[in-house]
């Protein structure tokens, strides 16, 4: 909806911790950046200090996944940095944290996969081992190592052999056949048993150090399981060496990118340090306040790299909070947010309808002053006279409303051309040219009052309802049931009821049959019903039955108000009409000849000059008031609340004319 209503831009609530001796530096780099809108501030709560050991806790296990990763590189490796590390430390931490744990996890999950390989290589040669030795006692197969019925389990063990040796007569009890195998520093016990004794037989394998290898669920013999050369882990030991070569690749390729990003951490570390003992002896200063989120990363850059120790913490707002509220508009739009301002600053999760407004103010000027001469001089006027009546004409404020005035003359300009208007019938009252306008269809329109009226009522319908469409919006959104039903019911009471009264008047706008007229009034019985509802809702059962009547009559009320776009119009172009005529009314009553030529003339000039310059001033401020009327009475007041902080930024303000009042 941004061609329509705008939003506010994001906000984000920022603190900054610094030491008091540098409390000026964060002062003058945050007036240089200019984003930051400053709140009273606090003192350092314990909280605070529990939030700068958190972030240096953060910071050292960032640390820890680094130097975990660099393990991975070959030997004597020499990094040459191609950026500054200034690059890095100038990012908020959790960018810094982002990218690190990106790499590093990426490089960890590989390592885990090599190592979940090697660990399966090791326990297939261990079970090969161990199967050669009992291939010549048993006949079992492998699957039988490892076996859990309804009376019996078998399973195959490890313990350390010196363990085993101590206490290994303890399994007797415990099982009713061992095979013992001895390899290297571990003897393997193959067990037959009792179900029933399973889980003391597991518990006491587990508090002996020992543990229960698994084997493959394959009915492969022990003898050919031993004796099957591509059983060895060949395949396995070919993944692994492939994956380390792919981390080894990965490692080196990123490996300037990890040690910048250790350097940064190192020094963010060292910064936090610093702060985490000024806190504890209370030598800190907090500034906090709202920045708008697009410039949080700059201004979190410049505080890092030019003060250095400084502790920076963002948030977004939380419900209860109202930060202030930054418009952003296209710069066109721009100058439009000055009439919103004037009604209230939009709250910050509040539309901001300034391109309503600026579509909706241009056009109602431009055709209540209609007079393209007149637009031409309200762009002179602004540009040289407007100046002399104002303290700073070089001001921001100032230069705003200009702005919006040349494009209010501008609209003037555009109906101006269209209707032909140039100080009323000027060019066809002295030149006899019979008409310049460019579109015959808007002269008619100027020339013809009632089509004119009927006109200006068909803007006001439409120019309202939107008004009431969002509305509806923000009904739905907010989940207000009034809202809704109250307006559902206006849209319905309008569909049916301006044909119905149209018909009833015997102006029939639609070629409908007689009976269809009758549905209508039923539908607009209904429409009536759904108001009183909504009605009822918002203001309790006394207020509500009453207070219904008037948003029907005040849809109408709002509507006909708009006539005074026709009457505006009309009285600017009559006026210099008379003016015109009057000119030339005068000069005639003097005697023919050289009086009449010369007075005559004169008398025709101080006329048209006198009668346009003051048209001019009065309609131009005429045309704005009653455009700002239109705007505010007639259509903010339907969805609009305002009411919010206008943001107001530290900043240094910069200024090519700064005028001087001299004197004594």
């Amino acid at each position: 909806m941004g061609a329509i209503v705008n939003s506010p831009e994001p906000m984000s609530r920022m603190r900054v911790v610094t030491s008091r001796d540098r409390t000026a530096d964060a002062l003058k780099v945050l007036q240089r950046d200019g984003v930051l809108h400053a709140e009273e501030s606090t003192d350092l709560k314990p909280i605070d200090r529990e939030e700068i050991e958190k972030e240096r806790s953060q910071v050292s296990e960032l640390l820890t996944n680094i130097e975990d990763v660099l393990k991975y590189v070959p030997p004597a490796q020499l990094v040459r940095f191609h950026q500054d590390v200034d690059v890095y430390y100038t990012k908020p931490l959790k960018e810094i944290g982002a990218e690190t744990r990106t790499l590093c996890t990426k490089l960890a999950t590989m390592h885990q996969r090599a190592q979940k390989l090697e660990e399966e290589r090791d326990a297939l040669a261990e079970l090969k081992s161990v199967a050669t030795e009992l291939a010549g006692r048993t006949e079992m197969g492998l699957a039988d190592l490892s076996f859990t019925g309804d009376l019996l389990f078998s399973r195959l063990v490890a313990l350390p052999q010196e363990i085993f040796q101590a206490i290994g007569t303890q399994i007797e009890p415990l099982t009713l056949s061992r095979e013992i195998v001895s390899i290297g520093e571990n003897t393997y016990a193959f067990v037959i048993g009792k179900s029933t004794e399973l889980a003391a037989f597991e518990g006491w394998v587990g508090d002996n150090n020992g543990r229960v290898l698994s084997t493959p669920k394959e009915a492969t013999s022990l003898k050919e399981f031993a004796s099957a050369s591509d059983r060895l882990p060949v395949r396995l030991e070919g993944e692994v060496a492939v994956i380390r070569r792919q981390i080894e690749k990965e490692t080196l390729d990123n490996l300037e990118t990890l040690v910048l990003l250790r350097e940064a951490l190192y020094a963010e570390n060292d910064r936090l340090g610093v702060l985490e003992k000024a806190a504890e002896a209370k030598y800190v200063t907090l500034i906090e306040g709202w920045v708008p989120v697009s410039a949080v990363e700059t201004a979190t850059g410049d505080l890092r790299e030019e003060v250095g120790y400084v502790y920076i913490d963002t948030r977004p707002p939380t419900k209860d909070e109202q930060p202030p509220t930054k418009l952003r508009n296209s710069r066109i739009l721009k100058p439009f947010e000055i009439i919103v301002n004037l009604f209230g600053t939009p709250k910050y999760r509040e539309w901001d309808p300034t391109p309503i407004i600026a579509y909706s103010f241009a056009f109602f000027y431009g055709i209540m002053l209609g007079d393209a001469a007149y637009g031409i001089l309200l762009l002179f006027l602004t540009k040289y006279a407007l100046p002399k009546l104002v303290e700073d004409p070089y001001g921001e404020g100032f230069k705003v409303f200009q702005t919006l005035l040349y494009m209010s003359a501008g609209s003037a300009i555009v109906v101006g051309a269209l209707s032909g208007t140039y100080f009323g019938d000027f060019f066809t009252k002295f030149f006899g040219i019979p008409s310049l306008a460019l579109s015959k269809v808007v002269q008619e329109t100027y020339l013809n009052t009632m089509t004119f009226i009927v006109i200006a009522l068909c803007i006001g319908l439409v120019h309202v309802n939107i008004g009431h469409v969002l509305m509806f919006i923000r009904g739905i959104k907010e989940k207000q049931k009034h809202l809704v039903i109250g307006r559902l019911g206006l849209f319905i009471l309008q569909i049916a009821g301006i044909p119905w009264m149209m018909h009833f008047i015997g102006s029939d706008l639609l070629p409908l049959a007689e009976s269809t007229y009758s549905i209508l009034l039923y539908i607009v019985g209904v429409s009536i019903v759904l108001i009183i509802i909504a009605s009822l809702i918002e203001k309790g059962p006394f207020l509500g039955s009453i207070f219904w009547i008037f948003d029907i009559t005040g849809i109408l009320g709002d509507v006909m108000s708009y006539a005074r776009l026709a009457g505006v119009g009309l009285a600017t172009y009559f006026l210099a009409y008379c003016f015109n005529l009057m000119s030339v009314l005068i000069a005639g009553m003097l005697p023919a000849g050289f009086i009449r030529l010369v007075f005559g003339t004169l008398i025709i000039v101080l006329i048209l000059l006198f009668g346009h310059i003051l048209n001019l001033v009065l309609s131009s401020i005429t045309c704005f008031v009653h455009s700002l009327r239109l705007c505010f009475v007639e259509f903010l007041f339907k969805f609009y609340e305002g009411g919010g902080k206008p943001y107001s930024p530290l900043r240094l303000r910069k200024r090519e004319l700064v005028p001087v009042k001299g004197g004594v």
